[in-house]
């Protein structure tokens, strides 16, 4: 993006950063706040992926990788790859922690039964009501987000890989809202390891989505493989984890 060519183009890096830091506390609020207010989990999700359209030039969203990717073989490799992340999040979580609570895809499971009444539910109605949103939502939002609008404004100031770093990071610790945070009667606790490890496999799933990007020139591989993590994660919780 040329200097200049929108308002405060000057303060990009730091405008990005604030953007996270309160797309996160949306996040925080949707996820762990009451249901009343779980309708800001979406909303956030929605405005990531408007971002680069209301705060970078044509060009700008070209460079963030908002283009086609030039080749469809990144797609299959997208679906490869994510889908091997997420087994791969499950089987860490099931060997280190079994089906307790410091199983980060049960906290998921747990959030998905505070949604709503599930009693009875066979697992068809399970994925056919809980997987189409984490395959829209999350996918376009965080990837457009983090791997495009933010990766770019970090790389007009930093150095691609302290940016990538950055970017990842911040994905990771996003994350502990799903899993490491919780809300009890005396406020807010910390699982420390299991959140800890939850963390560093958010940053390391960001890292394979940003590699995506980098190499395809295009978000859209990244956007398949977030959503192919998020398929198997809700395969493996709805199949292995999840009880009436």
């Amino acid at each position: 993006m040329n200097p200049g060519s929108r308002p405060l183009a000057a303060y990009m890096w730091q405008i990005a950063l604030a953007l996270a830091v309160i797309f996160a506390a949306a996040r925080v609020v949707g996820v762990l706040g009451p249901k009343e207010l779980r309708w800001i989990l979406p909303l956030g999700f929605t405005l990531m992926a408007l971002t680069p359209y209301a705060l970078l030039d044509a060009a700008g969203r070209r460079d963030a990788g908002l283009q086609w990717s030039g080749s469809a073989r990144w797609h299959g490799v997208a679906i490869l790859a994510g889908g091997a992340a997420g087994l791969a999040c499950f089987a860490l979580g099931y060997a280190f922690f079994g089906v307790g609570p410091d199983n980060w895809f049960v906290t998921i499971a747990n959030s998905y039964r505070r949604m709503m009444d599930t009693t009875g539910w066979p697992t068809a109605r399970l994925l056919l009501v809980f997987t189409p949103p984490a395959l829209i939502f999350s996918p376009i939002g965080e990837e457009i987000f983090f791997r495009g609008y933010l990766q770019y404004s970090l790389e007009r100031r930093f150095s691609t890989r302290a940016s990538t770093i950055t970017e990842c990071a911040a994905f990771g610790i996003v994350h502990l809202c799903h899993h490491g945070l919780f809300l009890s009667a005396t406020g807010i606790t910390l699982r420390p390891l299991s959140g800890a490890i939850w963390v560093l496999l958010m940053s390391g799933a960001a890292g394979l989505f940003a590699y995506l990007r980098k190499s395809s020139g295009s978000l859209l591989p990244a956007i398949v493989a977030h959503a192919a993590f998020n398929l198997v994660m809700n395969m493996t919780i709805f199949g292995f984890l999840w009880t009436p």
